[in-house]
């Protein structure tokens, strides 16, 4: 049973659940308590966008055995503990669970297109395991796009079929609180992307990928993962001052679970040279972005509305 839970990275899955029911009911039913979804609904809904996820987990893997026999041999599931073929199985079960569900929901809400939302997802996280990861940029920013689009599928789901009968002032604000913070997802994922990329350099020039660090050199890579925190840092202090600054404890919130860490991120990375020390970067903007969700009942506090 555990190398199946460290085949569908399980800890990276309960983030998935924590930000799509904080966005349910610290964003959305804050500002529109009657949505088109009832709770079983959201919970399917979760499921299917985690039996989803995980699949792609599992797809990877098979896909990067030979690289993870070079960069973390110790870590490989797949061939190891795992047949490919029970990997395989596991994975078409997982996507054929999470589409159907999905088809499910979209006609439950009255949206039978939406259903077409999963199938598209699925199909993405195939294409970057077998050739997009394998690519500078393109793959970082196809799976970061896809880490947003967890955060914005419970919107579209729970508003978009009742958005004609809401308040569209409210609607419209309810769908750009969620759009900060897909935004806030995509980059801090998009920067530990490159950040395990460096991590994982020797072996993936051994298979001969192409990521940014085979074709920049670690070195000024992490410089621009630095330089890119950095103006990540301005995004959350200009939300904080033009949104928040009356509030002192969502500014204390902000500068210590916030922007601390990223500036700390943002110098370490700059001197970072082993392994080792790009493993714990990553794992702290891992941290940052579990933080940053955290955020979102205050925006709950800050109306009076939970």
């Amino acid at each position: 049973m555990i190398p199946f839970i460290r085949l569908i990275r399980f800890p990276n899955l309960l983030i998935i659940v924590l930000a799509q029911w904080l966005c349910k009911y610290y964003i959305i039913d804050a500002f529109i308590p009657a949505g088109a979804m009832t709770d079983l609904q959201f919970w399917l809904l979760v499921l299917a966008t985690v039996c989803i996820a995980a699949g792609g987990n599992v797809i990877n893997d098979i896909f990067d055995v030979k690289v993870d026999l070079i960069n973390k041999p110790e870590k490989v599931i797949v061939t190891k503990q795992i047949s490919e073929q029970v990997a395989y199985n596991l994975y078409i079960g997982l996507n054929i669970v999470g589409v159907g569900i999905g088809l499910y929901l979209a006609n439950a809400i009255g949206k039978s297109s939406f259903a077409t939302l999963f199938v598209l997802i699925s199909g993405a996280l195939y294409i970057y395991a077998s050739s997009l990861k394998r690519k500078a940029v393109i793959g970082n920013i196809v799976i970061s796009l896809l880490v947003a689009l967890s955060l914005l599928i419970v919107g579209l789901f729970d508003i978009a079929s009742i958005a004609a009968n809401e308040n569209k002032i409210i609607v419209s604000l309810t769908f750009k609180l969620l759009a900060v913070y897909a935004f806030f997802a995509f980059a801090i994922n998009w920067l530990r992307e490159m950040v395990k990329d460096i991590e994982d350099i020797d072996g993936d020039h051994t298979v001969g990928m192409r990521t940014l660090p085979i074709l920049l050199g670690r070195k000024r890579t992490a410089k621009m993962i630095s330089v890119l925190a950095i103006i990540c840092m301005a995004g959350i202090f200009w939300i904080l001052y033009t949104y928040l600054h009356t509030n002192q404890w969502a500014i204390a919130y902000g500068l210590l679970a916030l922007l601390g860490p990223m500036m700390y991120f943002a110098i370490k990375v700059w001197s970072a040279e082993t392994k080792k020390d790009f493993r714990l970067l990553s794992s702290l903007l891992k941290i940052i972005m579990v933080l940053g969700l955290l955020s979102m009942p205050i925006f709950s506090y800050l109306f009076n509305l939970k």
